[in-house]
């Protein structure tokens, strides 16, 4: 089945800057400003970064006064988490059979 949101949300945290902001907005809520500071890169370059994580819903912004706070989405990214916690049970589970088959199959030394 296809998850577009997963696929929104993996792409987005693709980018080690956008890792490094969701990184930093898990601490707390920050304005654009605050998480520019933390790159060598420019505020604008900062801001295309934060709509692109906001695009996939990881982050989302609220107006408080004359600032717009990034927020991080923790439901979007416990759904991610969710998914790959299914598929490392599964493959784990693979492995341990795998693992049986392998040891049935050697011959007594």
């Amino acid at each position: 089945m296809e998850r577009p949101d997963l696929a929104a949300t993996f792409a987005a945290l693709g980018d080690s800057v956008r890792r490094a902001i969701v990184d930093r907005l898990a601490e707390g809520d920050a304005t654009v400003n605050e998480l520019a500071a933390m790159f060598p890169i420019s505020l604008q370059a900062v801001s295309r970064h934060i709509k692109v994580l906001e695009g996939a819903g990881v982050v989302s912004r609220r107006r408080e006064g004359k600032t717009r706070p990034v927020h991080l989405e923790g439901a979007r990214l416990a759904s991610a988490a969710d998914w790959l916690e299914a598929h490392r049970r599964r493959l784990e589970s693979r492995y341990a059979r795998l693992d049986e088959v392998l040891k049935s199959t050697e011959e007594p030394t």
